[in-house]
């Protein structure tokens, strides 16, 4: 399938890097040091979602933001060995102009910033958690980095792997594509599907981009 677009707006978890076995390893110590239980726990969808979020549905408001800056101590302090660049990643993103394509995260800016630093990313536009104050599956997020490309939202496609992010590209009026990483295909509602960013290639053209994106 060969979709034309303005811009590429790239999910990071699950997306260009997986750091699944750092986030449940963090996330959990986190869930002891303040007494939530394995039931309580397990009952919260972690993934795709701000941290912020997750502490509110956990903890009660007054503990909420010395909460998040825990969990972004201790995830943060786990980068190091705890990231790896899933397949075609590097290579897709190299294809790209530097104005073309965004990162666009549930995370913060500085473990964001600090996931893509271990495998080498360093893109251009990082929209992050500090940069909205509705995340995903709002559209803001999706919305704010269209506007900072000067890209139109029916001209941007959204990759990502999890249905919170899916849902933030449909409500933002993007084209969506959903990569099979850390869902079922069953579980993902997208214009296209794929298994990863390998079965995605890119050419520049004047003022547009051509995605390809193999069956």
């Amino acid at each position: 399938m060969k979709i034309q677009a303005e811009a590429l707006l790239f999910d990071n978890d699950g997306t260009l890097v997986s750091s699944l076995e750092s986030v449940y390893r963090c996330w959990t110590r986190w869930a002891r040091e303040y007494g939530i239980t394995a039931e309580e726990f397990a009952r919260v969808e972690l993934h795709g979602r701000p941290a912020a979020e997750i502490a509110a549905d956990l903890l009660p408001p007054e503990q909420v933001p010395e909460a998040v800056a825990r969990i972004e101590e201790l995830e943060v302090s786990d980068v190091a060995g705890g990231v790896r660049l899933l397949p075609g990643t590097r290579e897709l993103l190299e294809s790209l102009p530097a104005d073309r394509w965004a990162v666009v995260t549930s995370a913060t800016r500085v473990l964001a910033e600090a996931r893509l630093a271990e495998v080498g990313i360093r893109p251009g536009l990082l929209i992050a958690a500090d940069d909205i104050t509705r995340g995903k599956p709002d559209p803001e997020p999706y919305l704010l980095a269209a506007e900072k490309l000067g890209a139109a939202p029916a001209r941007c496609v959204v990759f990502e792997d999890a249905p919170a992010g899916l849902h933030a590209g449909r409500a933002a009026g993007m084209t969506t594509v959903a990569l099979a990483t850390t869902h079922t295909a069953a579980e993902l509602s997208a214009d296209v599907l794929a298994k990863d960013l390998s079965a995605v290639s890119a050419q520049a053209t004047s003022g547009a981009v051509e995605i390809t994106v193999a069956g």
